[in-house]
């Protein structure tokens, strides 16, 4: 009997894709966003000495108390916002098992998701294999920002929910106050619930603050707000995230979580929990990665690329609309073959919409790196 896809028309993730080639071609991997870097020795020792205290078994379901705790503390200094480390955070095996958790709460059979497109690759699967349906929406460039009245006619019987990302990948924009007062109306009008992506919370640039969507009173009692400490601090392979939502979502995630994974690597857990009482950890990591968006920024002024400075994340956009008449697919398979540098064409993020003419650069690599690339980049 042939075996029945629930997602018969998903292919390989992009970042894979991109990272094969670079490695197939000897190229720079500018494409896949990890980085390249060592962690902060100090977290290694903790971890180690975690480890060898004999915190090696599984861990609570929501997570190691302490962790929760401190983050429900990080949470409340940098958004003024409480959540009830006991009942309102769970701690997950990185930011897209919070994701899947979320969705697999929240949506039902034929249910309805905005998502705005450019969206990154995971929503629209997680969607469909609970039987949902994503409706897509376009961020429009240069700003990527929502059009609140296209969302608001967007909204049908169906609606269940829709999906945020700030700062966004791959755009690298950032919602702003005035964007969560839009959404709240809609939210409460609908009766809709929000899943927030912010697992950049912490990279946002030019001085400004990330501003969380739970830290919005009317949009906190209805939404999941995802984030990881993978970004943050330079360990995506330690797949450790968490969700922080009210009560009655985080009792609804939670009974999905459970039989996910149950429970997340232990001693990373308290290892965590112990770093977050220096707050600097965190604090200062936009300005180490603004340093890194403004060389590439200054290193590829004077090149046929147009270039507007991304607001957060660790990525950055590059309009080749100037002097290339093709897609970014092949944009990208042209640099990566014959330049020796690998970067993200912005198709795949899309169902609906054109992507426009950019292609999509990842600044978390050590300066040596950055340079190697842009210099094959000035080459075009």
């Amino acid at each position: 009997m042939p075996f029945k896809s629930k997602l018969a028309n998903t292919e390989a993730s992009i970042f894979g894709v991109m990272s094969q080639m670079a490695k197939d071609y000897g190229a720079i991997n500018l494409s896949q966003g990890f980085p390249n870097f060592d962690i902060d020795p100090q977290l290694i020792d903790l971890a180690n000495h975690y480890m060898k205290e004999g915190l090696n078994q599984y861990a609570p379901m929501p997570g190691v108390p302490a962790l929760r705790q401190a983050i429900s503390q990080k949470h409340n200094d940098c958004q003024n916002t409480h959540y009830d480390p006991d009942k309102e955070i769970t701690i997950t095996a990185g930011a897209t098992q919070a994701l899947a958790a979320a969705i697999a709460a929240l949506v039902h059979p034929s249910d309805e998701i905005i998502v705005f497109e450019p969206t990154y690759d995971a929503y629209v699967p997680l969607i469909e294999v609970q039987g949902g349906k994503a409706v897509p929406l376009n961020l429009a460039a240069p700003n990527f920002l929502p059009d609140w009245n296209e969302v608001a006619q967007a909204i049908s019987e169906k609606t269940r929910g829709i999906i945020v990302n700030t700062p966004h990948n791959p755009c690298g924009s950032t919602l702003r106050k005035e964007d969560l007062d839009e959404l709240a109306a809609l939210a409460k009008k609908h009766d809709l619930y929000i899943i927030s992506d912010e697992v950049y919370e912490h990279i946002v640039f030019e001085g400004h603050k990330h501003i969380s969507v739970g830290s919005h009173k009317d949009l906190k009692g209805r939404t999941f707000v995802i984030s990881s400490f993978g970004k943050t601090f330079h360990t995506t392979g330690w797949k450790v995230g968490y969700c922080l939502a009210p009560e009655d979502l985080s009792w609804e995630f939670r009974k999905v979580h459970q039989f996910m994974v149950y429970s997340v690597n232990t001693p990373a857990q308290y290892a965590y929990a112990e770093y977050l009482k220096t707050p600097e950890n965190y604090l200062n990591v936009a300005k180490f990665y603004q340093e890194k968006r403004d060389f590439i920024l200054n290193e590829l002024r004077d090149t046929s690329f147009s270039l507007s400075p991304a607001s957060g994340s660790y990525f950055q956009l590059l309009d080749y609309s100037d002097f290339h008449n093709g897609t970014g697919v092949e944009l990208v398979d042209k640099l990566v073959k014959e330049n020796g540098v690998a970067l993200i064409p912005l198709e795949p993020f899309y169902l609906k919409y054109s992507a426009p003419s950019s292609i999509r650069i990842c600044f978390a690599k050590t300066n040596d790196v950055l340079q190697a690339g842009v210099d094959r980049l000035k080459k075009l």
